[in-house]
């Protein structure tokens, strides 16, 4: 389902559709959801398979559960992040970018409103990222004060 793509992310290809309310997380298929954990992540630290992945539709990163209601191969958002994409007719097949275990992290971190320093990251009893620490070779610019997601 995902390929790498880069040092901090897969890239993938899902039907987005409008499928959760809004203020909801968005959602894949709660099978897909565990096997990506398992299969992406497991080698990386994470033990857990229900902890958030991590994704980025056009400019926006958010936080992805599972839900046994979500086809498979569709990610379900809230009316207003389909409002903020392109997509003007649903279901559509688009790119869909999985962040890696350790750009998650920090991803998760800046939405908790986290320091860099101190605490752990859920699901893998790893330290919280240094603030120095970025993730090389980021093609998304990612902006923490951006309007919406993470």
């Amino acid at each position: 389902m995902f390929e790498r793509f880069s040092s901090g992310y897969y890239l993938g290809r899902l039907y987005v559709t409008p499928g959760r309310s809004e203020g909801e997380a968005p959602a894949i298929a709660r099978v897909q959801h565990e096997q990506v954990n398992e299969q992406l992540y497991a080698d990386e630290g994470i033990t857990r398979t229900d902890d958030p992945l991590v994704m980025k539709l056009e400019n926006t990163h958010f936080a992805v559960e599972g839900d046994e209601s979500v086809p498979e191969g569709t990610l379900a958002v809230p009316p207003e992040l389909v409002a903020e994409t392109d997509i003007r007719n649903p279901p559509d097949l688009r790119e869909v970018f999985l962040a890696k275990a350790e750009r998650a992290r920090q991803l998760l971190s800046v939405a908790a409103g986290l320091p860099g320093t101190g605490g752990i990251a859920p699901g893998t009893g790893d330290p919280w990222p240094d603030e120095s620490s970025e993730a090389p070779d980021d093609p998304f610019d990612f902006d923490p004060g951006g309007p919406s997601g993470i």
